[in-house]
């Protein structure tokens, strides 16, 4: 009897390990599966913005992961103002732009959407202490935070006030021409 022939013991083996291997996948898939982010989080994971409806010098305030997101459609002459700002004048030189390297300078391309200059998406809330800066108000004509008094240029760069950084710019991107994707 050649002893390289499979048996019945040897199929038994086989099949115990089958389904022993099936049972504990089957054990082990809900303690794997609870380590997935929930529907809900997923949900808040990325926004669609349409903003074919908006002309020059609207602004607009989403939601996004429980935070205020502004979407600035600039007029010319606010892009121009912020083009004609020295770096040197910045309280921060640095873009805070998710899309860009870490240090990547905080020029007017810089902060504005890539190929559509006219378009900035930021988070609105203040870096001093967190508050909800006022659209179109302060000396530079962009936002300014009423419960400290920083004052942010046509750009969201901090040029007064105790605010230490720019208002943060997520990650985004114009998924058509008119429908941007935070998130």
């Amino acid at each position: 009897m050649d002893s390289s022939e499979p048996n019945r013991r040897d199929f038994l083996y086989l099949a115990t390990g089958a389904f022993g291997a099936v049972g504990v996948a089957a054990v082990a898939w809900p303690f794997i599966d609870q380590m997935n982010p929930d529907a809900a989080a997923l949900a808040l994971a990325t926004t669609e913005v349409n903003v074919s409806s908006m002309s020059p010098g609207q602004s607009i305030t989403v939601s996004w992961r429980g935070k205020p997101v502004f979407v600035r459609y600039r007029t010319e002459e606010e892009v121009n103002a912020a083009k004609e700002t020295p770096l040197s004048d910045l309280k921060d030189p640095v873009a805070r732009n998710e899309n860009l390297q870490g240090d990547a300078p905080a020029t007017d391309e810089n902060r504005g959407a890539p190929d559509k200059e006219a378009w900035l998406i930021m988070v609105g809330i203040c870096t001093h202490l967190g508050c909800v800066p006022i659209g179109e108000a302060g000396s530079f004509n962009g936002w300014f935070c009423p419960c400290h008094g920083s004052v942010y240029d046509t750009a969201g760069r901090i040029r007064s006030g105790p605010a230490p950084t720019n208002l943060p710019i997520p990650t985004y991107q114009f998924t058509a021409d008119t429908v941007i994707r935070i998130g």
